[in-house]
């Protein structure tokens, strides 16, 4: 691929993103289960937990990033199906990846945007210092992407109603974030939890989050970003497999 190619590529990707960006951001869909939904599960599972204000914001900011982030795919892509716009762009001059990349953007910037409420609500309102910035900001986009691939499979799945699959996407999450060290530090679990939590790629996104508000996690700090980063690749090729199953459906 030529570079005036891959420049091309980019500004495609990035036109799709920005497009979803002001068409979709205030949807109610949106709303619920990118923006609410994470403060909603963090306050009914901390209530009458006695958490430190740096540990309570470091879980806030991976439950925000996982749950924005995997918002934005089985909402938007079904939507778009149904409204018949979806099939103008797998019909534009741009591959197949460029356009799941600029929708995995989308699901990002909401995640780094919702997180930047909650990070500012924790430094303002109850006065938390951040123990390596730099690594905080490395740790939210890197959580942004694999949770954001995360929400893209789910889109990608053949149907122009998201219902279909906000639902099995809801439970996915759920489940993830049960088995997980977010609520329960895996300090705290038994042997055979801490093999089943590891599997989570939220884990290692809440892990992240305590070296960079804490100043000190459990797993290595770079075992921790290549495991987010790995995650944000690996499942870019079930939604380009469902693509093209979809295609040679017809749907």
């Amino acid at each position: 691929m030529s570079i005036q190619r891959f420049k091309d590529e980019l500004a495609q990707a990035w036109t799709v993103a920005i497009k979803d960006v002001r068409v979709y951001y205030l949807r109610p869909g949106m709303i619920m289960f990118g923006f609410l939904m994470p403060f909603f599960m963090f306050f009914s599972f901390s209530v009458r937990r006695q958490l430190d204000a740096a540990d309570g914001l470091a879980r806030l900011l991976a439950l925000t990033v996982f749950f924005t982030a995997a918002a934005a795919g089985p909402f938007i892509i079904p939507t778009e199906r149904r409204i018949r716009t979806y099939d103008r762009l797998l019909a534009a001059p741009m591959s197949l990846l460029t356009l799941l990349l600029g929708k995995t953007a989308v699901g990002a910037f909401f995640a780094l945007a919702v997180s930047l409420v909650a990070l500012l609500a924790g430094l303002l309102i109850f006065g938390v210092s951040i123990a390596q910035p730099v690594l905080l900001a490395a740790g939210i986009l890197l959580g942004a992407l694999a949770f954001s691939a995360l929400g893209l499979i789910f889109g990608s799945i053949p149907t122009n109603n998201p219902g279909d699959v906000q639902m099995p996407s809801t439970l996915l999450r759920w489940g993830l974030m049960f088995i997980s060290g977010v609520f329960i530090p895996l300090s705290e679990m038994s042997p055979a939890a801490q093999v089943v939590a590891y599997l989570s790629p939220l884990t290692y996104a809440q892990d992240l989050m305590n070296h960079a508000v804490l100043g000190s996690g459990l797993i290595n700090l770079w075992l921790d970003m290549a495991v987010l980063l790995l995650t944000s690749i690996l499942l870019l090729w079930p939604s380009i497999w469902l693509h093209r199953r979809a295609r040679v459906l017809g749907r």
